[in-house]
């Protein structure tokens, strides 16, 4: 993933052809390249089973045990991938956190939350009692819970302040890298509002990069900077958010914008358009294009040949034959047709 006019900026993750095979022969993330520097926000799009979640766990080498990862993953100029195992914990909470999909379903349930908050705070600022328990009030208070709650026990919470428990968590030492994998799972959306703007204003005071993980284009697209959108383990498409979200060019990415309805577009409120089938399986990959056994404007030549990432426009690559110009018009689904018929 480039950006010439990124190119000055301070690198603080760079990520270089990496592959993760699984156990099973599952081809997980295949040949990605992307970046996010210093004060950046990068939204990784796609459906689940395209690579996204997979990507955030190798980044920190949180992969099971007998998956093959390959490439390179440089977090302030250091490989994560050669780094040694007491030096990866010391990265995983003060150079990057993540902030898990479903994480309000990991408190351990026999502590205050308070505790557990504090915990990588004692292990890794070397705080003192009274310094830790100082920093989880203001932690609590900043994703907006009162300091008091964290006497509290993770079955007084509600699922939404689960949640932004562990966010407050993954903040706790200051990571100079935030890994969000749906980090508004479960919350309702004045909440999920809350946090997206929390999040943000992190990046922006704290100089922060952010990757952020979701199936929506429309919350990446008004939080992230930049878009990378995953179909069968490779970005397929990456650029401005704005342009990626309102002018994809590859037919998965304008799919994707499509499924949801938008404010003032009362065809897209009724009628939002699905895309048939699933992704493939990442054991048995189809030949050529990944996505052509979906794709409505597919060519002979793309059930044969794959596509490397290509120029669609300033700072825009798409990996499609079509990448060059505007994307013929896409057919409504079947499925979708028949839900609107009278």
């Amino acid at each position: 993933m480039s950006d010439n006019t990124e190119a000055s900026s301070p690198r603080l993750l760079d990520v270089r052809e990496l592959e993760v095979t699984y156990a099973n022969g599952a081809a997980a993330v295949r040949g990605v390249n992307l970046h996010v520097d210093a004060g950046h926000k990068l939204g990784v799009a796609g459906e689940s089973g395209c690579g996204k979640s997979t990507l955030a766990l190798a980044l920190l080498r949180l992969l099971p045990a007998g998956t093959k990862v390959s490439g390179e993953i440089l977090l302030d100029g250091e490989d994560v991938l050669t780094m040694k195992w007491g030096r990866v914990r010391a990265v995983r909470w003060a150079g990057a956190s993540i902030v898990f999909q479903g994480a309000m379903h990991s408190l351990n349930a026999v502590h205050r939350i308070g505790d557990q908050i504090a915990e990588p705070i004692l292990l890794h600022k070397k705080a003192t009692q009274a310094g830790a328990k100082t920093k989880v009030g203001e932690l609590l208070e900043h994703v907006g819970l009162p300091a008091a709650r964290a006497e509290a026990y993770p079955h007084e919470l509600s699922g939404g302040q689960r949640q932004r428990v562990m966010i407050a968590m993954a903040l706790a030492c200051d990571p100079r890298l935030i890994i969000a994998d749906e980090p508004t799972t479960a919350l309702d959306v004045m909440i999920q509002a809350q946090i997206l703007r929390l999040i943000e204003q992190l990046v922006s005071e704290q100089d922060l990069g952010l990757m952020m993980i979701s199936h929506d284009l429309a919350v990446l697209s008004d939080t992230c900077d930049r878009l990378a959108v995953m179909y069968a383990g490779r970005v397929v498409e990456e650029g401005p958010a704005s342009e990626v979200y309102e002018n994809a060019r590859h037919p998965y990415g304008k799919a994707l914008s499509a499924a949801f309805p938008r404010i003032g577009d009362a065809a897209s409120r009724f009628a939002p358009r699905g895309l048939p089938g699933d992704p493939p399986d990442p054991s048995a990959l189809p030949t050529g294009c990944t996505f052509h056994p979906r794709c409505p404007v597919a060519l002979d030549t793309c059930a044969t040949e794959d596509q490397a990432l290509r120029d669609a426009g300033p700072h825009h690559r798409a990996a499609c034959v079509h990448a060059g110009a505007p994307l013929p018009a896409q057919p409504t689904s079947a499925p979708a047709t028949a839900e609107r018929t009278p």
